[in-house]
């Protein structure tokens, strides 16, 4: 298997490219849809970004040791949500008190209209477990199997979080009685 099937627009190159080449593309391809990720995980966009700067590196860092580098982009997601959940524990054992939101970006604020905004909101609000669920479901647009893979669990869990996560989301937001 070419590490480069990554890439969509053209056939996979036979040659097993340089560390530097490989996480360049995978970075070219990928990175928008992880900082997303990062971003409805954990509210707000230079921290979302750092968390995945952080991914790329530590891919890069251990691209020698890696057992299939054809599952690179499995571990990128997977290294995002673990940095996701490094930032959220940090932030929870803070003391509880009055802190200043995060100051919005121009292009976030597009982002944050009413019902996007309520919407992410609601999201950040379940539990971690079924929010990576839906999040990689449906923002990411994964397949259960590659859900599965990246959160290292079963696809029964999946549809379990999945499940659990949308009845709660319609609660939340008020669509079902």
């Amino acid at each position: 298997m070419s590490l480069l099937n990554f890439r969509q627009d053209g056939p996979p190159d036979l040659a097993e490219p340089s560390p530097d080449r490989a996480v360049t593309q995978l970075y070219e391809a990928h990175a928008l849809d992880l900082v997303r990720l990062a971003l409805v995980m954990v509210g707000d966009r230079q921290t979302a970004e750092d968390v995945v700067q952080d991914s790329f590196l530590g891919l890069y860092r251990r691209w020698g040791r890696l057992k299939d580098t054809g599952k690179a982009l499995t571990y990128l997601r997977s290294s995002v949500l673990n940095n996701c959940r490094s930032v959220l524990r940090r932030r929870n054992r803070r003391l509880l008190g009055a802190q200043e939101p995060p100051v919005a970006s121009a292009e976030s604020r597009v982002l944050d209209l009413e019902q996007g905004k309520e919407i992410l909101d609601a999201l950040r609000r379940l539990p971690h477990k079924q929010r990576e669920t839906l999040v990689l479901r449906f923002v990411l647009d994964l397949s259960e199997e590659e859900t599965a893979q990246v959160m290292r669990v079963s696809r029964g869990t999946v549809r379990s979080n999945t499940s659990r996560g949308r009845t709660a989301l319609e609660r939340m937001l008020g669509e079902t009685p």
